[in-house]
């Protein structure tokens, strides 16, 4: 559904499957002003523009950080900032600096889960590889005794 601009409007649902995030989630967000609606419809339905959708997908991002409610307000409003091409002041530039580097350490504690679950996967395969052989082995053993 396009508003006044031209600018095609979602309902909460097309939005929840488009980022992944569950109904309950997006509601929560406006609840408590994270990420609000763009409008509502005539019957009251909630409608999100495609920068609130890129929002939401933002906000998704940020949940291997653990940010508090008012840290992600703060980094939402810090990004605002930056994307209306304001200066940051030396406090907001020292706050993003260190969700920058706590993404960073979140990032490489991330990667060696990930190396982890990998090298579990390829021994796994392995180990089950070897189990069929095996077990063909033992099968074709058997089928050959009289």
């Amino acid at each position: 559904m396009p508003n006044e601009t031209g600018e095609v409007l979602r309902q909460i649902g097309e939005v929840a499957a488009a980022v992944g995030l569950s109904l309950r989630t997006i509601r929560y967000y406006e609840e408590v002003g994270i990420v609000l609606p763009s409008g509502r419809s005539i019957g009251g339905f909630r409608l999100y523009t495609d920068a609130d959708v890129e929002r939401f997908g933002v906000v998704k991002a940020f949940k291997p950080l653990k940010l508090s409610l008012d840290e992600m307000r703060d980094l939402l409003g810090i990004l605002d900032t930056l994307e209306a091409g304001t200066v940051l002041g030396r406090d907001e530039r020292d706050r993003l600096k260190g969700y920058a580097e706590a993404a960073a350490v979140q990032a490489k504690k991330l990667r060696e889960q990930l190396d982890a679950v990998n090298s579990l996967s390829v021994l796994l395969a392995a180990r089950a590889a070897d189990t069929e052989r095996s077990e063909r082995r033992r099968a074709r053993t058997l089928t050959k005794r009289p």
